[in-house]
Parts: C-alpha cells; structure tokens; sequence
C-alpha cells in the first residue's frame, strides 16, 4: 500500500542547524527505505511565504500569494513510501523529526488508472525546477455531486498527467483516499501520540498532488490553473528544495 506522509510544523521552530539536521536525519530514513523497497519519493518545499494559492471561478483564475490555509503549522515537506498496512506508516512516521516538533499526517494514497509512470528519481533537467502542486477540495461537494462527477473530474486529472508526460513535466501525481482514512502521528518526551484525522480541521482538505519540473513559478501556475480540482477548491503551489544546492555557507 501506497502512504503520503505529510509533516508539519511552525516555520520559526526550527533554527537552521535544526533544519539541516532534520533534513540529514529525513534522508537517512529514505535511505534505508529505499534499500527495502519501500521509497518512492520525498522532499522539503520552501516556506509558505513562497506559496501560491490557485483558484478558477467561472473560467477565471485567481491567483493569491501565500498558502491555501493560514495555520500555525505549516506542510514543510512530504514522503511518498510504500508499507504492508498503517501500522507500517505509522512507524515510519514517528521516526521523522517533524513528528517531534510538528504533526505528521498519514494519509493513503488511491489507485488511479491512466496515470503515466512516476519518475520521482530523475531530477529536473537542466532549468527545470521541481514544484508541488497541493489540490485542496471541499469533500461535501463531490459527495453532493455523485460518484460519475467525481469520476470525470479524476479523469480529467488524469489526462493533465499524460500531456504533462509528452511535454517531460510529469514526475508523479496521486488522489489520496479521504480525511476519514487520515492518522495523525505526533512525538512528545519521547512519546508517541497516534490520533484518528488530518491534522487539522477545515472544510478543504488535501485530495491529491502533482509533482512537475516547470522552468519557473507561473509555469506551476498555468498547471494549477488547468487542474479540475481549482475549479472547485484551491491548488497550493510550492517549490521543492533542491537538497543539493544545500552546502555550502551561502545555501
């Protein structure tokens, strides 16, 4: 089974050395995953401050600086694995530095059909930059709606994927399973604190991403703005941070 963990914390929590220490520490757990079979992907974003919120109404798009929700702590990065069941993911999770001074939400990652093949470890071709584009929806609405819009709209989605694979845009993308199937893992004094739920409650939540190497940020946007999922929530845009641009004094 497919799991997208998602690690937030406050932006200010961390010094720079913690964050460098929390990215190495990150790393070295992919590592081993990787050794295992059970990697696909994983990534620091840049800070919200970067973020782009994307939304289309009645055929216009609507374009605001910041990130989709105003919250106290904030998705500082994702990894993308592949476990036996939750308890698996939930072990994993744990072990994350995030969960220790943030939440690290679990969520299951849904079987799309049409979906071209990842490509998460390839990296961006020369002037490319990676960008993660969040699809937040309300999931009252598709509820409302019925399964074949529902159905439509992923379909759409899904051809999005395969013209962003002709252009060689397309890394990954996945619909995550509902907020019902979400866990929330948390570290405090050495204890693990495991609730059912997203880690936070708003009427929009996270149903899925889209990875793209793009040349810069209105790139992403133009994507975002042709995703199904902006026309009745909001896309988050943000950039991934290329670890290898991390030595050094100046990075």
């Amino acid at each position: 089974m497919d799991y997208m963990l998602l690690a937030y914390s406050p932006e200010g929590a961390w010094t720079r050395e913690e964050w460098l220490a929390c990215t190495a520490a990150s790393g070295r757990i992919c590592d081993e995953l990787r050794s295992q079979g059970r990697f696909h992907a994983a990534a620091p974003l840049h800070p919200v401050a970067t973020a782009a919120s994307v939304r289309v109404r009645a055929g216009r798009t609507l374009v605001t600086a910041g990130p989709f929700a105003e919250t106290t702590e904030q998705l500082g990065g994702f990894f993308l694995i592949a476990v036996p069941g939750l308890d698996d993911a939930i072990a994993i999770a744990a072990r994350l530095p995030s969960a220790g001074k943030g939440t690290v939400e679990i969520r299951p990652v849904q079987a799309l059909a049409g979906l071209p093949d990842f490509r998460c470890a390839s990296p961006p071709a020369d002037g490319a930059v990676r960008y993660m584009l969040l699809c937040y929806d309300d999931e009252t609405y598709w509820t409302s709606v019925g399964a074949t819009a529902l159905q439509a709209a992923q379909a759409e989605a899904a051809a999005l994927t395969r013209r962003l694979a002709q252009c060689g845009q397309f890394v990954a993308a996945s619909p995550l399973h509902g907020v019902a199937s979400a866990t929330s893992v948390r570290v405090r004094q050495g204890r693990r604190i495991v609730t059912d739920g997203p880690f936070a409650e708003t009427r929009e939540f996270l149903g899925g991403y889209h990875l793209v190497d793009v040349r810069d940020l209105n790139e992403a946007i133009a994507i975002a703005a042709q995703h199904p999922g902006a026309r009745q929530g909001t896309v988050e845009v943000r950039r991934v941070v290329d670890l290898s641009a991390l030595s050094g004094p100046a990075a």
